[in-house]
């Protein structure tokens, strides 16, 4: 439990602050996305990037490579 407690304070962060999860939350409240159900997609997002950044450490997260 402690994992995902940890991973919904930094999504709750990366959705206010990181411009391009900003976006992508924001994205999904426009089209009609339950708040907790954008935030979801936001966590699996971040998880996803952080399978990307182990995998290629060289990695650098712009707009045209995420959402």
């Amino acid at each position: 439990m402690a994992v995902r407690n940890v991973l919904y304070m930094a999504a709750v962060a990366a959705s206010r602050w990181n411009p391009i999860l900003r976006n992508f939350y924001q994205r999904l409240i426009a089209k009609g996305k339950p708040a907790k159900l954008a935030l979801t997609a936001v966590m699996r997002k971040l998880i996803v990037l952080l399978n990307r950044l182990a995998a290629n450490p060289n990695f650098a997260l712009r707009e045209q490579h995420c959402c």
